[in-house]
C-alpha cells in the first residue's frame, strides 16, 4: 500500500524537523564545548545523533511504503546561549514542539486510515515522552543548583556520563 500524499508530505516535513533538531543540538553542543562544559557537549552531541537517526527512520519508512523523500533546506539554529539553564530550557521547549509535530503527523495518518504509519509513529510518540522527561529533569536540576560553578561542574560531569542507547 503506497503512502497517501498528505501523509507523505507530512512525513517529509517531519524529516526536515528531525534534521533541524539534529543541527540545533549540534550547535548547542558546540557552544557547550566552547564554554567548558564537555559533559553537556557530549550529551547534546548524542542528542544530535539520535535526531538524525529519527530522520532516517522516517526516510526509510517512506521508501518502504513506495513514497518519495523530498528534502528541504534546514534553518540555521541559534548558536549563542546565555547559560546552561536557558539552553536546556530551550531543549525542553523544542522537544515539546517536536512532540506536537509528531502528534499532528499521527493524526494525519489516522485521518488517512494509514494503519502502518500509525504503528510506526507510536514508536516516536513513546520516544518523545522519554525525550521530554529527560529534558525536564535536566532543567529542574539546573534550576536547583543555580549558577554555582562547582554545582555546574557536577551537572556537567553527570551529563557526560550518559551512555549510548
Amino acid at each position: 500500500m503506497k503512502l497517501e500524499s498528505k501523509v507523505q508530505k507530512a512525513m517529509n516535513e517531519q524529516i526536515n524537523k528531525e534534521l533541524y533538531s539534529s543541527y540545533l543540538y549540534l550547535a548547542m553542543s558546540a557552544w557547550c564545548e566552547s564554554e567548558g562544559y564537555p559533559g553537556c557537549a557530549k550529551w547534546l552531541s548524542m542528542q544530535h545523533d539520535e535526531e538524525r537517526e529519527h530522520a532516517m527512520k522516517i526516510y526509510h519508512f517512506i521508501h518502504e511504503r513506495g513514497g518519495r523523500v523530498e528534502l528541504a533546506g534546514i534553518d540555521t539554529p541559534k548558536a549563542e546561549f546565555k547559560n546552561l539553564t536557558l539552553l536546556f530550557t530551550m531543549v525542553l521547549e523544542h522537544e515539546q514542539k517536536v512532540s506536537a509535530s509528531i502528534t499532528a503527523l499521527y493524526e494525519t495518518a489516522v485521518k488517512a486510515n494509514d494503519y502502518a504509519s500509525q504503528i510506526m509513529l507510536q514508536w516516536f510518540i513513546t520516544e518523545q515522552v522519554e525525550e521530554e522527561k529527560n529534558a525536564h529533569e535536566i532543567v529542574d536540576l539546573l534550576k536547583k543548583v543555580g549558577e554555582s560553578p562547582v554545582s555546574l561542574m557536577m551537572v556537567d560531569r553527570q551529563l557526560g556520563a550518559r551512555a549510548a542507547g
